[in-house]
Protein backbone atom coordinates (compact mmCIF):
# COMPACT_ATOMS: atom_id res chain seq x y z
CA UNK A 1 0.00 0.00 0.00
CA UNK A 2 2.68 2.35 0.59
CA UNK A 3 4.61 1.50 -2.46
CA UNK A 4 1.17 2.68 -4.15
CA UNK A 5 0.86 5.77 -2.56
CA UNK A 6 4.59 7.10 -3.77
CA UNK A 7 4.00 5.89 -6.72
CA UNK A 8 0.82 7.45 -7.24
CA UNK A 9 2.39 10.96 -5.36
CA UNK A 10 5.40 10.38 -8.03
CA UNK A 11 2.92 10.20 -10.84
CA UNK A 12 1.24 13.20 -9.62
CA UNK A 13 4.59 14.96 -9.65
CA UNK A 14 5.78 14.32 -13.06
CA UNK A 15 2.06 15.41 -14.44
CA UNK A 16 2.02 18.32 -12.56
CA UNK A 17 5.98 19.29 -13.73
CA UNK A 18 4.56 18.66 -17.24
CA UNK A 19 1.72 20.61 -16.91
CA UNK A 20 3.34 23.50 -16.01
CA UNK A 21 6.04 23.09 -18.85
CA UNK A 22 3.31 23.33 -21.46
CA UNK A 23 1.79 26.14 -20.00
CA UNK A 24 5.05 28.02 -20.07
CA UNK A 25 5.38 27.02 -23.55
CA UNK A 26 1.80 28.07 -24.70
CA UNK A 27 2.00 31.60 -22.68
CA UNK A 28 5.74 31.98 -24.28
CA UNK A 29 4.09 30.75 -28.04
CA UNK A 30 1.37 33.60 -27.31
CA UNK A 31 3.54 36.34 -26.08
CA UNK A 32 6.01 35.92 -29.11
CA UNK A 33 2.36 35.38 -31.83
CA UNK A 34 1.21 38.65 -30.10
CA UNK A 35 4.42 40.58 -30.83
CA UNK A 36 5.02 39.87 -34.34
CA UNK A 37 1.39 41.05 -35.01
CA UNK A 38 0.28 44.11 -37.06
CA UNK A 39 -1.07 46.44 -35.19
CA UNK A 40 -5.24 45.67 -36.05
CA UNK A 41 -4.17 42.27 -35.13
CA UNK A 42 -2.99 42.94 -32.05
CA UNK A 43 -6.31 45.22 -31.84
CA UNK A 44 -8.93 42.15 -32.72
CA UNK A 45 -7.05 40.26 -30.81
CA UNK A 46 -6.84 41.76 -27.29
CA UNK A 47 -8.54 45.15 -27.99
CA UNK A 48 -5.51 46.96 -27.51
CA UNK A 49 -5.22 50.34 -29.77
CA UNK A 50 -2.46 50.59 -31.83
CA UNK A 51 -0.73 53.77 -29.97
CA UNK A 52 2.77 53.26 -31.31
CA UNK A 53 0.74 53.78 -34.97
CA UNK A 54 -1.25 56.43 -34.22
CA UNK A 55 1.63 58.43 -32.58
CA UNK A 56 3.42 58.00 -35.65
CA UNK A 57 0.94 59.08 -37.93
CA UNK A 58 0.43 62.26 -35.99
CA UNK A 59 4.06 62.52 -35.56
CA UNK A 60 4.26 62.52 -40.03
CA UNK A 61 1.65 65.57 -39.94
CA UNK A 62 3.52 67.57 -37.15
CA UNK A 63 7.04 67.57 -38.31
CA UNK A 64 6.20 67.71 -41.98
CA UNK A 65 3.76 71.00 -40.88
CA UNK A 66 7.03 72.31 -38.72
CA UNK A 67 9.39 71.54 -41.64
CA UNK A 68 7.47 73.78 -44.16
CA UNK A 69 6.36 76.48 -42.11
CA UNK A 70 10.41 76.60 -40.95
CA UNK A 71 11.99 76.00 -44.69
CA UNK A 72 9.35 78.76 -45.89
CA UNK A 73 11.50 81.36 -43.81
CA UNK A 74 14.29 79.76 -44.25
CA UNK A 75 14.26 80.66 -47.84
CA UNK A 76 13.55 83.91 -47.44
CA UNK A 77 16.65 84.40 -45.17
CA UNK A 78 19.22 82.70 -47.67
CA UNK A 79 17.92 84.31 -50.52
CA UNK A 80 18.33 87.56 -48.65
CA UNK A 81 21.90 86.99 -48.04
CA UNK A 82 22.51 85.92 -51.64
CA UNK A 83 20.68 89.03 -52.87
CA UNK A 84 22.92 90.96 -50.19
CA UNK A 85 26.45 89.44 -51.85
CA UNK A 86 25.78 90.41 -55.56
CA UNK A 87 24.65 93.76 -54.26
CA UNK A 88 27.80 94.43 -52.63
CA UNK A 89 29.75 92.71 -55.84
CA UNK A 90 28.20 94.90 -57.78
CA UNK A 91 28.70 98.24 -55.64
CA UNK A 92 32.21 97.61 -54.96
CA UNK A 93 33.75 95.77 -57.80
CA UNK A 94 34.68 97.38 -60.83
CA UNK A 95 33.59 96.11 -64.37
CA UNK A 96 31.33 93.40 -62.19
CA UNK A 97 29.53 91.53 -65.10
CA UNK A 98 27.11 89.74 -62.74
CA UNK A 99 28.49 86.14 -63.25
CA UNK A 100 31.34 84.55 -61.30
CA UNK A 101 33.36 83.42 -64.50
CA UNK A 102 34.93 80.85 -62.20
CA UNK A 103 36.24 80.83 -58.57
CA UNK A 104 36.78 84.47 -58.86
CA UNK A 105 34.49 87.27 -59.61
CA UNK A 106 36.31 90.03 -61.81
CA UNK A 107 39.95 89.75 -63.24
CA UNK A 108 42.32 92.89 -63.89
CA UNK A 109 45.84 92.72 -66.02
CA UNK A 110 47.33 95.79 -66.14
CA UNK A 111 48.73 97.58 -62.84
CA UNK A 112 46.76 100.81 -64.13
CA UNK A 113 43.54 98.26 -63.74
CA UNK A 114 44.81 97.61 -60.49
CA UNK A 115 45.05 100.73 -58.86
CA UNK A 116 41.38 101.68 -60.33
CA UNK A 117 39.86 98.67 -59.25
CA UNK A 118 41.20 99.33 -55.90
CA UNK A 119 40.54 103.25 -55.38
CA UNK A 120 37.22 102.47 -56.85
CA UNK A 121 36.31 100.32 -53.14
CA UNK A 122 37.56 103.30 -51.69
CA UNK A 123 35.45 105.82 -53.52
CA UNK A 124 32.28 103.66 -53.28
CA UNK A 125 32.47 102.60 -49.62
CA UNK A 126 32.76 106.65 -49.06
CA UNK A 127 29.42 107.05 -50.40
CA UNK A 128 27.94 104.11 -49.59
CA UNK A 129 25.24 105.76 -48.06
CA UNK A 130 24.16 107.89 -51.77
CA UNK A 131 24.47 104.26 -53.59
CA UNK A 132 23.01 101.82 -51.91
CA UNK A 133 19.41 101.39 -52.59
CA UNK A 134 18.94 98.56 -49.57
CA UNK A 135 19.14 99.23 -45.38
CA UNK A 136 22.29 98.97 -44.87
CA UNK A 137 25.03 101.16 -43.49
CA UNK A 138 28.32 101.23 -41.85
CA UNK A 139 29.04 98.97 -38.49
CA UNK A 140 29.66 100.69 -35.34
CA UNK A 141 31.31 100.10 -32.26
CA UNK A 142 30.22 99.93 -28.60
CA UNK A 143 30.53 103.47 -28.07
CA UNK A 144 28.93 104.51 -31.44
CA UNK A 145 32.10 105.08 -33.65
CA UNK A 146 32.09 103.86 -36.72
CA UNK A 147 34.37 100.52 -37.63
CA UNK A 148 37.38 101.68 -39.46
CA UNK A 149 38.19 99.78 -43.05
CA UNK A 150 41.23 97.69 -42.90
CA UNK A 151 43.83 97.55 -45.91
CA UNK A 152 46.46 94.66 -45.68
CA UNK A 153 49.22 93.83 -48.25
CA UNK A 154 51.21 90.82 -48.37
CA UNK A 155 53.95 90.78 -50.10
CA UNK A 156 57.50 88.92 -50.42
CA UNK A 157 60.16 90.57 -48.24
CA UNK A 158 63.16 91.52 -50.97
CA UNK A 159 62.94 90.55 -54.22
CA UNK A 160 64.64 91.32 -57.88
CA UNK A 161 63.43 89.52 -60.98
CA UNK A 162 64.75 89.85 -64.32
CA UNK A 163 62.96 87.78 -66.87
CA UNK A 164 64.68 88.56 -70.19
CA UNK A 165 67.84 87.52 -68.34
CA UNK A 166 66.54 84.15 -67.02
CA UNK A 167 67.38 85.76 -63.09
CA UNK A 168 65.81 86.81 -60.06
CA UNK A 169 66.56 86.92 -56.33
CA UNK A 170 63.60 86.60 -53.82
CA UNK A 171 63.57 86.65 -49.95
CA UNK A 172 60.68 84.06 -49.47
CA UNK A 173 59.88 85.40 -45.90
CA UNK A 174 56.42 87.15 -46.15
CA UNK A 175 55.85 90.82 -44.54
CA UNK A 176 52.15 92.20 -44.21
CA UNK A 177 51.63 95.71 -43.80
CA UNK A 178 48.37 97.27 -42.99
CA UNK A 179 46.63 100.38 -42.67
CA UNK A 180 42.93 101.40 -41.34
CA UNK A 181 41.00 105.23 -41.54
CA UNK A 182 37.61 106.55 -40.95
CA UNK A 183 35.26 105.19 -43.62
CA UNK A 184 33.69 108.67 -44.24
CA UNK A 185 36.63 110.02 -45.32
CA UNK A 186 38.12 106.71 -47.16
CA UNK A 187 38.78 108.48 -50.67
CA UNK A 188 41.63 110.92 -49.21
CA UNK A 189 43.92 108.02 -48.52
CA UNK A 190 45.47 108.35 -52.32
CA UNK A 191 46.95 110.94 -51.20
CA UNK A 192 47.64 110.23 -47.12
CA UNK A 193 48.85 107.01 -47.86
CA UNK A 194 50.69 107.41 -51.45
CA UNK A 195 53.67 105.30 -50.19
CA UNK A 196 51.32 102.66 -49.19
CA UNK A 197 49.83 101.94 -52.94
CA UNK A 198 52.94 102.23 -55.00
CA UNK A 199 52.79 98.40 -55.67
CA UNK A 200 55.52 96.09 -57.01
CA UNK A 201 53.50 93.47 -58.50
CA UNK A 202 56.82 91.42 -59.11
CA UNK A 203 56.61 91.25 -54.85
CA UNK A 204 52.82 91.46 -54.23
CA UNK A 205 50.78 88.43 -53.45
CA UNK A 206 48.00 89.90 -52.44
CA UNK A 207 45.71 92.81 -51.15
CA UNK A 208 43.03 92.08 -48.74
CA UNK A 209 40.40 94.76 -47.95
CA UNK A 210 37.93 94.35 -44.74
CA UNK A 211 34.79 96.12 -43.57
CA UNK A 212 31.98 95.73 -41.78
CA UNK A 213 28.21 96.67 -42.80
CA UNK A 214 24.80 96.64 -40.93
CA UNK A 215 21.67 95.39 -42.91
CA UNK A 216 18.07 94.95 -41.81
CA UNK A 217 15.90 92.28 -43.30
CA UNK A 218 12.68 94.20 -43.76
CA UNK A 219 10.78 91.26 -45.81
CA UNK A 220 9.76 89.57 -43.10
CA UNK A 221 7.56 92.56 -42.66
CA UNK A 222 4.71 91.42 -44.92
CA UNK A 223 4.71 88.64 -43.15
CA UNK A 224 3.84 90.21 -40.06
CA UNK A 225 7.01 88.93 -38.26
CA UNK A 226 9.86 90.71 -36.36
CA UNK A 227 12.87 91.29 -38.76
CA UNK A 228 16.55 90.27 -37.91
CA UNK A 229 19.41 92.48 -37.68
CA UNK A 230 22.73 91.67 -39.62
CA UNK A 231 26.22 92.14 -39.87
CA UNK A 232 28.07 91.70 -42.92
CA UNK A 233 31.80 91.10 -42.48
CA UNK A 234 33.14 91.79 -46.03
CA UNK A 235 36.21 90.62 -47.35
CA UNK A 236 37.67 92.11 -50.56
CA UNK A 237 40.97 89.92 -52.28
CA UNK A 238 43.62 91.54 -55.09
CA UNK A 239 45.23 87.74 -55.66
CA UNK A 240 48.82 88.18 -57.55
CA UNK A 241 49.61 84.68 -55.86
CA UNK A 242 50.47 83.18 -59.24
CA UNK A 243 52.34 86.57 -60.66
CA UNK A 244 50.71 84.89 -64.36
CA UNK A 245 49.83 88.68 -65.29
CA UNK A 246 46.27 88.36 -64.28
CA UNK A 247 44.81 89.45 -60.59
CA UNK A 248 41.93 87.76 -59.60
CA UNK A 249 39.21 89.57 -57.39
CA UNK A 250 36.98 88.12 -54.51
CA UNK A 251 34.10 88.99 -52.46
CA UNK A 252 33.82 87.27 -49.87
CA UNK A 253 31.06 88.00 -47.15
CA UNK A 254 30.06 86.10 -43.82
CA UNK A 255 26.31 87.50 -42.75
CA UNK A 256 25.39 87.01 -39.24
CA UNK A 257 21.92 87.55 -37.86
CA UNK A 258 21.01 89.07 -34.61
CA UNK A 259 17.66 90.26 -32.29
CA UNK A 260 17.72 94.04 -33.23
CA UNK A 261 17.80 96.71 -30.26
CA UNK A 262 15.43 98.98 -31.17
CA UNK A 263 12.35 98.46 -33.29
CA UNK A 264 9.03 99.72 -33.52
CA UNK A 265 6.70 98.58 -35.91
CA UNK A 266 2.82 100.24 -36.66
CA UNK A 267 -0.03 99.86 -38.98
CA UNK A 268 -0.15 96.10 -39.12
CA UNK A 269 -0.53 93.36 -36.38
CA UNK A 270 2.46 91.51 -35.39
CA UNK A 271 2.74 87.88 -35.54
CA UNK A 272 1.91 86.01 -32.08
CA UNK A 273 5.26 83.45 -32.28
CA UNK A 274 3.61 82.47 -29.01
CA UNK A 275 1.33 80.18 -31.29
CA UNK A 276 4.79 78.55 -33.27
CA UNK A 277 6.53 78.12 -29.99
CA UNK A 278 3.47 75.98 -28.28
CA UNK A 279 3.35 73.98 -31.73
CA UNK A 280 7.07 73.19 -31.37
CA UNK A 281 6.57 72.16 -27.62
CA UNK A 282 3.97 69.68 -28.61
CA UNK A 283 6.13 68.38 -31.26
CA UNK A 284 8.76 67.53 -28.95
CA UNK A 285 6.51 66.31 -26.24
CA UNK A 286 5.24 63.67 -29.18
CA UNK A 287 8.84 62.75 -29.98
CA UNK A 288 9.45 61.94 -26.76
CA UNK A 289 6.42 59.85 -26.27
CA UNK A 290 7.42 57.98 -29.68
CA UNK A 291 10.50 57.21 -28.30
CA UNK A 292 9.64 56.08 -25.37
CA UNK A 293 7.29 53.85 -27.25
CA UNK A 294 9.55 52.29 -29.41
CA UNK A 295 12.06 52.15 -26.22
CA UNK A 296 9.53 49.97 -25.03
CA UNK A 297 9.19 47.75 -27.68
CA UNK A 298 12.98 47.15 -27.48
CA UNK A 299 13.09 45.95 -24.51
CA UNK A 300 10.23 43.62 -24.46
CA UNK A 301 11.55 42.07 -27.95
CA UNK A 302 14.85 41.65 -25.88
CA UNK A 303 13.35 40.20 -22.82
CA UNK A 304 11.27 37.54 -25.21
CA UNK A 305 14.52 36.87 -27.00
CA UNK A 306 16.00 35.82 -23.72
CA UNK A 307 12.84 33.69 -22.90
CA UNK A 308 12.91 31.84 -26.41
CA UNK A 309 16.71 31.83 -25.94
CA UNK A 310 16.38 29.80 -22.86
CA UNK A 311 13.10 27.37 -23.81
CA UNK A 312 15.61 26.11 -26.97
CA UNK A 313 18.66 25.56 -24.58
CA UNK A 314 16.33 23.76 -22.00
CA UNK A 315 14.20 21.98 -24.37
CA UNK A 316 16.34 21.40 -27.50
CA UNK A 317 20.13 22.23 -26.24
CA UNK A 318 20.49 24.60 -29.70
CA UNK A 319 20.94 28.13 -29.37
CA UNK A 320 18.56 31.31 -31.33
CA UNK A 321 19.79 31.78 -34.81
CA UNK A 322 20.90 34.91 -36.21
CA UNK A 323 17.76 35.78 -38.50
CA UNK A 324 15.74 35.18 -35.46
CA UNK A 325 17.49 37.66 -33.69
CA UNK A 326 17.28 40.08 -36.11
CA UNK A 327 13.39 39.84 -36.17
CA UNK A 328 13.37 40.74 -32.16
CA UNK A 329 15.74 43.43 -32.66
CA UNK A 330 13.65 45.39 -35.05
CA UNK A 331 15.87 47.62 -36.92
CA UNK A 332 12.71 50.21 -37.40
CA UNK A 333 12.57 51.07 -33.86
CA UNK A 334 15.75 52.26 -33.88
CA UNK A 335 15.59 54.34 -36.78
CA UNK A 336 12.32 56.06 -35.23
CA UNK A 337 14.10 56.84 -31.83
CA UNK A 338 17.05 58.47 -34.06
CA UNK A 339 14.36 60.38 -36.09
CA UNK A 340 12.73 61.51 -32.56
CA UNK A 341 16.44 62.55 -31.36
CA UNK A 342 16.75 64.34 -34.32
CA UNK A 343 13.66 66.28 -34.70
CA UNK A 344 13.66 66.83 -30.66
CA UNK A 345 16.89 68.81 -31.32
CA UNK A 346 16.09 70.52 -34.34
CA UNK A 347 12.53 71.91 -32.25
CA UNK A 348 14.73 72.90 -29.40
CA UNK A 349 16.74 75.02 -32.20
CA UNK A 350 13.90 76.57 -34.22
CA UNK A 351 13.05 77.53 -30.93
CA UNK A 352 15.59 79.53 -30.09
CA UNK A 353 16.09 80.86 -33.60
CA UNK A 354 11.89 81.90 -33.40
CA UNK A 355 13.59 83.76 -30.03
CA UNK A 356 16.29 85.24 -31.76
CA UNK A 357 18.57 83.70 -29.47
CA UNK A 358 20.80 81.41 -31.93
CA UNK A 359 20.85 81.85 -35.94
CA UNK A 360 21.83 78.42 -37.07
CA UNK A 361 19.29 78.05 -40.06
CA UNK A 362 21.70 75.44 -41.66
CA UNK A 363 22.05 73.38 -38.70
CA UNK A 364 18.32 73.51 -37.68
CA UNK A 365 17.56 72.34 -41.32
CA UNK A 366 19.89 69.73 -41.48
CA UNK A 367 18.61 68.35 -37.96
CA UNK A 368 14.39 68.88 -39.25
CA UNK A 369 15.33 67.55 -42.77
CA UNK A 370 17.37 64.20 -41.78
CA UNK A 371 14.70 64.09 -39.34
CA UNK A 372 12.23 64.22 -41.67
CA UNK A 373 13.61 61.98 -44.12
CA UNK A 374 13.50 58.56 -41.47
CA UNK A 375 10.11 59.67 -40.69
CA UNK A 376 9.11 59.15 -43.81
CA UNK A 377 11.15 56.05 -44.53
CA UNK A 378 9.58 54.76 -41.55
CA UNK A 379 5.81 54.77 -43.10
CA UNK A 380 7.24 51.81 -45.42
CA UNK A 381 7.01 49.28 -42.26
CA UNK A 382 3.49 49.90 -41.90
CA UNK A 383 3.31 48.84 -45.73
CA UNK A 384 4.97 46.14 -45.07
CA UNK A 385 2.53 44.40 -43.34
CA UNK A 386 0.91 43.57 -46.60
CA UNK A 387 2.10 41.29 -49.08
CA UNK A 388 1.63 43.44 -52.27
CA UNK A 389 3.45 46.18 -50.59
CA UNK A 390 6.14 43.93 -49.15
CA UNK A 391 7.93 43.40 -52.20
CA UNK A 392 10.47 46.27 -51.86
CA UNK A 393 11.30 45.71 -47.89
CA UNK A 394 11.98 41.96 -48.70
CA UNK A 395 14.30 42.80 -51.90
CA UNK A 396 16.03 45.51 -50.40
CA UNK A 397 17.15 43.04 -47.69
CA UNK A 398 18.06 39.96 -50.15
CA UNK A 399 20.14 42.47 -51.92
CA UNK A 400 21.27 44.43 -49.65
CA UNK A 401 24.32 41.96 -48.46
CA UNK A 402 25.31 41.26 -52.36
CA UNK A 403 25.34 44.69 -53.37
CA UNK A 404 27.38 46.20 -50.80
CA UNK A 405 30.36 43.86 -51.46
CA UNK A 406 29.66 44.27 -55.05
CA UNK A 407 30.20 48.36 -54.58
CA UNK A 408 32.98 47.78 -52.24
CA UNK A 409 34.96 46.00 -55.12
CA UNK A 410 33.45 48.48 -57.62
CA UNK A 411 34.10 51.19 -55.29
CA UNK A 412 38.54 50.55 -55.91
CA UNK A 413 38.18 50.72 -59.32
CA UNK A 414 36.01 53.99 -59.24
CA UNK A 415 38.66 55.40 -57.08
CA UNK A 416 41.65 54.33 -59.33
CA UNK A 417 39.62 56.09 -62.36
CA UNK A 418 39.19 59.03 -59.80
CA UNK A 419 43.01 59.71 -58.89
CA UNK A 420 44.03 59.14 -62.67
CA UNK A 421 41.67 61.81 -63.80
CA UNK A 422 42.64 64.16 -61.27
CA UNK A 423 46.94 64.29 -61.66
CA UNK A 424 46.23 63.75 -65.30
CA UNK A 425 43.14 65.56 -66.67
CA UNK A 426 42.67 68.39 -63.55
CA UNK A 427 45.11 70.71 -65.64
CA UNK A 428 43.27 71.16 -68.81
CA UNK A 429 39.15 70.37 -67.87
CA UNK A 430 37.13 72.29 -65.11
CA UNK A 431 35.19 69.15 -64.37
CA UNK A 432 38.86 67.29 -63.34
CA UNK A 433 40.16 70.27 -61.40
CA UNK A 434 39.24 68.75 -57.16
CA UNK A 435 38.84 64.99 -56.07
CA UNK A 436 35.06 66.10 -55.57
CA UNK A 437 34.52 67.29 -59.02
CA UNK A 438 36.30 63.73 -60.58
CA UNK A 439 34.12 61.71 -58.48
CA UNK A 440 30.98 63.51 -59.31
CA UNK A 441 31.59 64.21 -63.41
CA UNK A 442 32.45 60.33 -63.07
CA UNK A 443 28.94 59.93 -61.40
CA UNK A 444 27.50 61.62 -64.35
CA UNK A 445 29.09 59.70 -67.16
CA UNK A 446 28.01 56.36 -65.15
CA UNK A 447 24.27 57.99 -65.30
CA UNK A 448 24.70 58.85 -69.23
CA UNK A 449 24.38 62.57 -68.28
CA UNK A 450 27.14 65.45 -69.81
CA UNK A 451 29.26 62.72 -71.99
CA UNK A 452 29.32 65.03 -75.19
CA UNK A 453 29.77 67.95 -72.97
CA UNK A 454 33.34 66.32 -71.02
CA UNK A 455 34.54 65.30 -74.33
CA UNK A 456 34.43 68.68 -75.91
CA UNK A 457 35.46 70.71 -72.98
CA UNK A 458 38.83 68.93 -73.06
CA UNK A 459 41.61 71.15 -74.03
CA UNK A 460 43.48 69.94 -77.16
CA UNK A 461 46.43 72.05 -76.57
CA UNK A 462 48.33 68.81 -75.74
CA UNK A 463 48.05 66.12 -77.91
CA UNK A 464 49.62 63.15 -75.51
CA UNK A 465 46.92 64.39 -72.81
CA UNK A 466 44.11 64.59 -75.62
CA UNK A 467 45.12 61.03 -76.87
CA UNK A 468 45.02 59.91 -73.16
CA UNK A 469 42.19 61.36 -72.22
CA UNK A 470 39.85 59.56 -74.94
CA UNK A 471 41.19 56.57 -73.60
CA UNK A 472 40.36 56.86 -70.13
CA UNK A 473 37.06 58.13 -71.17
CA UNK A 474 36.43 55.07 -73.33
CA UNK A 475 37.56 52.92 -71.04
CA UNK A 476 35.40 54.12 -67.66
CA UNK A 477 31.73 54.48 -70.02
CA UNK A 478 32.48 51.09 -71.79
CA UNK A 479 33.85 49.65 -68.19
CA UNK A 480 31.19 50.71 -65.69
CA UNK A 481 28.27 51.54 -68.04
CA UNK A 482 28.24 48.12 -70.12
CA UNK A 483 29.84 45.80 -67.36
CA UNK A 484 29.21 47.30 -63.54
CA UNK A 485 26.31 49.13 -63.43
CA UNK A 486 24.34 45.84 -65.45
CA UNK A 487 25.88 43.36 -62.90
CA UNK A 488 24.48 45.87 -60.17
CA UNK A 489 21.07 45.61 -61.76
CA UNK A 490 20.99 42.17 -62.68
CA UNK A 491 22.36 41.73 -58.72
CA UNK A 492 19.17 43.64 -57.85
CA UNK A 493 16.85 41.80 -59.95
CA UNK A 494 17.66 38.01 -59.15
CA UNK A 495 17.28 39.05 -55.38
CA UNK A 496 13.76 40.26 -56.99
CA UNK A 497 12.89 37.00 -58.83
CA UNK A 498 14.01 35.16 -55.63
CA UNK A 499 11.43 36.56 -53.44
CA UNK A 500 8.97 36.33 -56.05
CA UNK A 501 9.68 32.80 -56.01
CA UNK A 502 9.41 31.87 -52.47
CA UNK A 503 6.08 33.92 -52.19
CA UNK A 504 4.83 31.43 -54.89
CA UNK A 505 6.19 28.65 -53.21
CA UNK A 506 6.95 29.07 -49.91
CA UNK A 507 9.86 30.39 -47.39
CA UNK A 508 11.91 28.28 -45.51
CA UNK A 509 10.86 28.27 -42.02
CA UNK A 510 13.31 28.87 -38.90
CA UNK A 511 13.08 27.73 -35.71
CA UNK A 512 11.04 30.72 -34.41
CA UNK A 513 8.29 30.44 -36.91
CA UNK A 514 8.43 26.23 -36.57
CA UNK A 515 7.78 27.09 -32.95
CA UNK A 516 4.92 29.44 -33.64
CA UNK A 517 3.49 26.84 -35.92
CA UNK A 518 3.70 24.37 -32.75
CA UNK A 519 5.84 21.86 -34.64
CA UNK A 520 8.26 20.13 -32.16
CA UNK A 521 11.25 18.97 -34.50
CA UNK A 522 13.84 21.48 -34.95
CA UNK A 523 15.43 20.99 -37.97
CA UNK A 524 17.70 23.21 -40.62
CA UNK A 525 15.75 23.58 -43.65
CA UNK A 526 17.90 22.61 -46.73
CA UNK A 527 17.22 25.30 -48.62
CA UNK A 528 19.10 27.71 -45.89
CA UNK A 529 22.26 24.94 -45.82
CA UNK A 530 23.09 26.31 -49.77
CA UNK A 531 25.10 28.88 -49.66
CA UNK A 532 24.60 30.75 -52.76
CA UNK A 533 20.83 31.69 -52.91
CA UNK A 534 19.45 30.46 -49.74
CA UNK A 535 21.71 31.79 -47.11
CA UNK A 536 20.79 35.41 -48.76
CA UNK A 537 17.07 34.92 -48.35
CA UNK A 538 17.06 33.28 -44.96
CA UNK A 539 17.31 37.00 -43.54
CA UNK A 540 13.99 37.49 -44.98
CA UNK A 541 12.28 33.72 -43.78
CA UNK A 542 10.70 35.92 -40.77
CA UNK A 543 9.05 37.98 -42.77
CA UNK A 544 7.19 36.04 -44.54
CA UNK A 545 3.07 35.57 -45.19
CA UNK A 546 2.95 31.76 -44.32
CA UNK A 547 -0.78 30.99 -46.13
CA UNK A 548 -1.27 27.91 -43.99
CA UNK A 549 -1.35 30.13 -40.85
CA UNK A 550 -2.51 33.93 -40.89
CA UNK A 551 -1.65 33.91 -36.73
CA UNK A 552 1.80 33.50 -36.77
CA UNK A 553 2.82 35.79 -39.31
CA UNK A 554 6.16 37.74 -38.72
CA UNK A 555 6.69 41.21 -39.82
CA UNK A 556 9.86 43.23 -39.04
Amino acid sequence: MELLVRYLDRSNSVSSTTTAEIIKEENLRDDLKFYFMSPCEKYRARRHFPWKMGVQILKIIMITTQLVLFGLNNQLVVAYKEQNAMSLKNLFLKDYSGVDPDDYSVAVYTQQGVYDSLFYIFDQYSQLGQLSVGPISYAEDADGKLLPITVCKESYKRGNINPSDEAFDVDAQIEEVCIQHDPRTVNRWKKENSSFFELDFYRLIDIKITFQLKGINLQTVRSKELPDCYSFYVTITFDNQCHSGMVKQFLDIDAQSNACRDWKISGTVQKNTHYLLVFDAFVILVCITSAVLCTRSIVLAVRLLQRFSRYLDENYNRKVCEEDQREFLNGWYLMVIISDVLTIIGSILKMEIQAKSLTSYDVCSIFLGTSTLLVWVGVIRYLGYFQKYNVLILTMKAAFPKVLRFCCCAGMIYLGYTFCGWIVLGPYHEKFEGLSLVAECLFSLVNGDDMFTTFAQLKDKNTLVWVFSRAYLYSFISLFIYMVLSLFIALITDAYETIKKYQKDGFPLTDLQKFLREQKEFTVPEEIEQIDVHSQCSVLCCCKRVSENDSVILIS
